[in-house]
């Protein structure tokens, strides 16, 4: 048996699919969640912003490689402050302002002074990233096409910005950007806003840590497209994690949605 990893569980199922693969690698995976927030039975669960018994947990485990996966709603480090108890406070002033990447690398940093290490998922993901060109049965058109390409560089700008990693776009206007609702209100947003026949494009950071929020889609993101009226999801080659890939192609398949993945210029 491998080092013993102890996996931070957010909501959906991406943090399911790390642990199988770790499990195949011969390592030991301690699941812990939080409450409301992870989605599926874990080894432990904690209040959110509880910090200190985080830790206690993952101590008692003797789990000191870490692995943070799965969604969590940013906006609750602005309108949750009561929630969190004396470390999780700490951790908080310490952060020079409440952009995502920045509270994630704070709390990061203060748990690697404690003696934790967080490690890169990726490695154990490689088999559910975005693939180069089309994905489903049906494919993009030119102008559909060209019109992602010129959104991929716009979408990689505000990604690198840490504002959000997926935009909606329609005849080159972007008519909606990610923030703090997360991907699948933002397209809601954007069909809202364009009608039917909008495009999302969904990419990583430029240079982006994947130790910290990992762009993903899955199965959710593609029922909220049909339900806009969406044509086409453009998502990162290599970049961007599909969870459940194989049905979640075949989903698309089934709503007739395009999935492409566009290759990075990095």
């Amino acid at each position: 048996m491998k080092e013993k990893i102890g996996l931070i569980a957010g909501k959906g199922k991406l943090p399911l699919e790390f642990k199988k693969s770790a499990v195949q690698k011969g390592y030991e995976v301690i699941t812990i969640g939080v409450e409301g927030i992870t989605d599926f039975e874990c080894d432990y669960k904690v209040s959110f912003g509880k910090v200190g018994k985080l830790i206690k947990l993952l101590e008692k485990e003797e789990a000191y490689s870490l692995v943070m996966l799965g969604k969590f709603e940013h906006k609750l480090a602005l309108t949750d402050l009561f929630h969190f108890d004396l470390t999780g406070i700490q951790i908080l002033s310490r952060a020079k302002d409440k952009r995502p990447e920045t509270l994630i690398k704070t709390f990061m940093d203060y748990m690697e002074k404690r003696g934790f290490k967080f490690i890169d998922p990726k490695p154990f993901l490689e088999g559910i990233l975005a693939e180069k060109g089309p994905m489903t049965k049906k494919e993009p058109d030119n102008k559909t096409l060209e019109e992602a390409l010129w959104a991929f560089e716009i979408a990689k700008t505000i990604a690198s910005l840490d504002v959000g990693q997926t935009i909606v776009v329609k005849d080159k206007a972007v008519v909606a950007v990610e923030a703090m609702e997360g991907t699948q209100e933002t397209i809601r947003r954007g069909g809202k806003i364009a009608g039917k026949g909008c495009t999302v494009i969904k990419v990583a950071r430029r240079n982006q840590d994947y130790r910290i929020d990992v762009p993903t889609v899955g199965e959710d993101t593609l029922r909220v497209m049909k339900e806009v009226g969406a044509k086409a999801l453009f998502l990162e080659e290599g970049k961007v994690f599909i969870v459940d890939k194989e049905n979640f192609l075949k989903e698309a398949d089934r709503l007739g949605i395009c999935v492409y993945g566009i290759q990075s210029k990095e």
